[in-house]
């Protein structure tokens, strides 16, 4: 019976009758309301969620958009159009290897084999020009900035400062990560600039205006009582 349940319905549908059977099993069986009320909520607010993220894919993000994240699932294979970007980006990095070509001596880098290298994917340039020795000092030094980061915030008097701390150091990790991550495949493309690395007046000013607002806030902790 359960077999053919499964084949008539969907399996979101069969996984939410099963939770909610075990929920009102677990309610005449103990009489804990709160109990009960929570296992329904959780279940509510989990379906509303995939229904919502459905609708979101389908109906709210681009043709183009759609088919970054088909790539990055595997859903799709399009070397030539929406993953053309990551897999060059990902063919530079691996021709780094250990200590890289040398600076300006990348191959995939140096004759635009790969788009935007100045700016979201500058990071395949560091690992195909300095190779894995080189891409790791940078992460090291961008780990050696969230912690200073962090700890200058957790040293501030003034909640403001404390959370303006935080803050920065939120925007630039998630930066950092997200464009990272879209060099090796590991979220969607959605041009973000790495930090105090791409090209672009813009993010360069908006990152340096960040910091030392801070810097200046904390060069007054003292002053606030």
């Amino acid at each position: 019976m359960l077999g053919i349940l499964a084949l008539l319905v969907p399996k979101l549908i069969l996984v939410g009758v099963l939770l909610l059977t075990a929920g009102l099993f677990y309610f005449f069986s103990s009489r804990k309301i709160r109990s009960t009320i929570l296992i329904i909520a959780i279940f509510v607010g989990s379906a509303g969620f995939i229904f919502s993220v459905d609708y979101s894919v389908n109906h709210i993000l681009e043709p183009h958009q759609r088919n970054r994240i088909h790539v990055l699932l595997g859903q799709d294979v399009d070397l030539k159009g929406a993953g053309y970007n990551v897999n060059q980006s990902l063919i530079a990095i691996g021709s780094g290897r250990i200590f890289g070509k040398g600076f300006l001596q990348g191959t995939q880098t140096k004759y635009n084999f790969v788009p935007e290298q100045s700016t979201d994917f500058i990071f395949c340039t560091v690992g195909e020009e300095w190779g894995f020795l080189g891409s790791s000092v940078l992460l090291i030094l961008y780990l050696g900035l969230f912690i200073r980061l962090i700890l200058m915030a957790e040293r501030q008097r003034s909640r403001f400062s404390r959370f303006y701390g935080y803050g920065v150091a939120s925007i630039l990790f998630f930066h950092f990560a997200i464009n990272i991550g879209m060099t090796l495949g590991l979220v969607p493309v959605i041009g973000i600039p790495l930090p105090f690395i791409s090209y672009g007046g813009s993010s360069l000013w908006a990152f340096t205006i960040l910091l030392f607002i801070f810097i200046r806030q904390d060069s007054y902790r003292y002053d606030l009582v």
